[in-house]
């Protein structure tokens, strides 16, 4: 008999079904991306997505507060291979998971995707060289099996945001919320809200919020470095009316990671510019007067933290209208009618909104286990920033936190299909990133000062100073180093497995 049909027996014997040649974990635009990209460069292998919500989207799915959209322009934030037609180029949620599910049923992925499917652990075996998967359902616990783990989780922890205890909470007679679970039909019509919080879910709801609401008052305790950009791209609107959609496409992400990339190196570089630069901008947004040095002057440099951008300065415009206004400072205690500052001022408020952003969780916080031994992420390297060092066939895809997600993702997805083929063409079915024997000095996987960030940092696997055991940041230092070095290199130990038969087949 064979050794593949005593394998199949085996399985049987099991309850396993076959193997998948990848296990994608996350339906959101991480995971679609890395579907398209094995259907379009690997065809022969199989695959499944498992996603443990409803629907598709991941972020842009769970996130039902007003006005939620993306800070990046959607030229760079969509895919390389499908083109963003719309002329907006700063998007809401609904017009992205509209993107999504073209892109789903284009490529033919929609059908590989298993919904309400929540995996829980999942465990490495060097002797089978597969892994299992323990996966909860509507209809209970079941196990699979995979060659390959692609997890596509990003590193939102998504049953719960950062949400810090204020003093007197008890006391306060209106409600509070957390974006992150914003209450479906919530009325604000004609109430007095209060939006703590200065990142880009505050930015987002105060213009969003303001247009219904008496008034909006935004609460910061730091400030945020915030810029106006056009919710239109007329240079990508002009090339779709000359060029085909694709060439249009392309030429407008070229232009725009290099916009994004410069303005980045320009805030490094000359920070004091920099600031005297989004500071002017600011000042010319808003009515003479205003105290910008007090509501719009951060203490750090222009992207030591993730700049807001807000789409043909909406935030501004409701701050000159009137319907909007800003405190900064710290907050004393909650009170029957609003928020009390340590300086006496009370914000009264029907409504808070607690915008005090998210806590990471890696790989939703699923188990890792390699040959017995549980997996402490925070002890691992990553490598070329999509694998972890001593994982056998597991890759991940966290995207940029200085720009747009998708351009890693992008990236990463193809390098993956391109080491797929490679270890096709070697025989290998193994593949483990192995750190040097010199010691390397191990750097925060992240080079970001965020409140979230600083929160986990003793979570997250680190990162050395050089290529391939780096997180880069830079998109196109990343494009010129992902498609120009060799896809196998000294540093991933390869092997060929030969598949040892279970006695439970004999």
């Amino acid at each position: 008999m064979c050794i593949d049909v005593k394998l199949r027996k085996a399985r049987a014997a099991m309850s396993y079904p076959d193997p998948y040649d990848v296990l994608i974990i996350g339906a959101g635009i991480s995971g679609i991306g890395c579907a398209c990209h094995l259907t379009m460069r690997q065809p022969d292998k199989s695959f499944t997505i498992l996603e443990a919500r409803e629907d598709l989207g991941g972020t842009w799915d769970l996130f039902k507060y007003p006005g939620i959209r993306s800070d990046s322009d959607l030229h760079t934030f969509s895919y390389s291979f499908k083109p963003w037609s719309s002329g907006n180029a700063i998007a809401g949620a609904q017009e992205i998971k509209d993107y999504l599910n073209e892109t789903v049923d284009e490529f033919a992925v929609r059908e590989k995707i298993q919904f309400q499917q929540r995996v829980l652990k999942t465990e490495w075996n060097s002797e089978t060289a597969l892994w299992t998967l323990t996966v909860s359902g509507p209809e209970g616990k079941h196990q699979l099996q995979a060659r390959w783990i692609f997890s596509a989780t990003g590193y939102n922890d998504y049953a719960e945001g950062f949400r810090p205890s204020f003093d007197g909470e008890s006391a306060y007679e209106g409600e509070i919320i957390h974006p992150q679970h914003w209450p479906e039909g919530l009325d604000y019509r004609g109430k007095r809200i209060a939006v703590v919080g200065s990142g880009a879910t505050a930015v987002t709801l105060l213009p969003a919020l303001a247009e219904d609401a008496e008034h909006i008052t935004q609460i910061q305790r730091t400030p945020s470095y915030i810029i106006a950009r056009p919710k239109v791209d007329r240079l990508a609107r002009l090339l779709s009316k000359v060029f085909s959609d694709r060439l249009s496409h392309s030429f407008t992400r070229w232009k725009n990671t290099r916009q994004q990339r410069y303005f980045y190196k320009l805030c490094q570089r000359f920070p004091g510019f920099a600031r005297r630069l989004l500071e002017t901008g600011v000042r010319k947004a808003l009515p003479e007067g205003f105290r910008v040095e007090e509501h719009f002057h951060p203490p750090y440099d222009p992207w030591d933290q993730r700049l807001c951008a807000v789409p043909d300065g909406d935030y501004f415009r409701s701050i000159r209208s009137g319907k909007a206004s800003i405190v900064t400072g710290q907050i004393s205690q909650f009170e029957e009618t609003g928020v009390r500052m340590i300086t006496g001022e009370l914000v009264v408020a029907d409504i808070v909104v607690l915008a005090t952003g998210l806590n990471i969780k890696l790989f939703d916080g699923i188990e890792l286990s390699v040959d017995g031994a549980p997996l402490s992420i925070a002890d691992s390297f990553v490598y070329r920033g999509s694998m972890l060092s001593g994982v056998p066939n597991f890759a991940f895809a966290i995207g940029y936190t200085n720009s747009s997600w998708t351009l890693k993702v992008d990236l990463v997805c193809e390098y993956f299909c391109k080491l797929l083929a490679a270890m096709d063409a070697s025989g290998d079915s193994i593949c483990t990133p192995e750190l040097p024997a010199t010691q390397l000095t191990a750097k925060m996987l992240f080079d970001f000062e965020a409140g979230y960030v600083r929160r986990a940092k003793h979570l997250m696997p680190k990162q050395g100073l050089s290529f391939p055991w780096t997180m880069t940041t830079d998109y196109l230092v990343d494009q010129k180093e992902f498609r120009s070095k060799p896809v196998l290199d000294s540093h991933l130990n390869l092997k060929a497995h030969a598949p040892r038969v279970l006695d439970k087949a004999a």
